[in-house]
């Protein structure tokens, strides 16, 4: 795992295995939310795949979704783009409201 410092716990970037290990889940479920447009890995080809950010903190809320709620990949992807939808107007609201 690559670090933003040493002395930084702050996660820059996963590989592949990284973050099948973060979030407890096989490659093939991870391929399958890359497949899905669900998390967006730099580099081609699995093997150098990387991860920033947003794509394992989605990765991690999707895992959640996956397990508690029994939602395939294709649902997970649903439900994540919603719930940004759904924060994203709240944000907007929140700005009308302070007007």
């Amino acid at each position: 795992m690559k670090t933003t410092a040493p002395e930084s716990q702050i996660l820059d970037s996963l590989t592949l295995q990284q973050l099948c290990r973060f979030c407890r889940a096989e490659e093939s479920w991870v391929v399958e939310l890359v497949q899905q447009g669900v998390l967006e890995p730099e580099g081609t080809g699995a093997a150098n795949w990387r991860f920033h950010g947003l794509s394992i903190t989605r990765a991690k809320k999707a895992r959640r979704l996956s397990c508690d709620l029994g939602i395939n990949a294709a649902g997970v992807a649903l439900v994540l783009d919603l719930l940004e939808q759904r924060e994203h107007l709240l944000r907007q609201l929140g700005r009308y409201e302070n007007l």
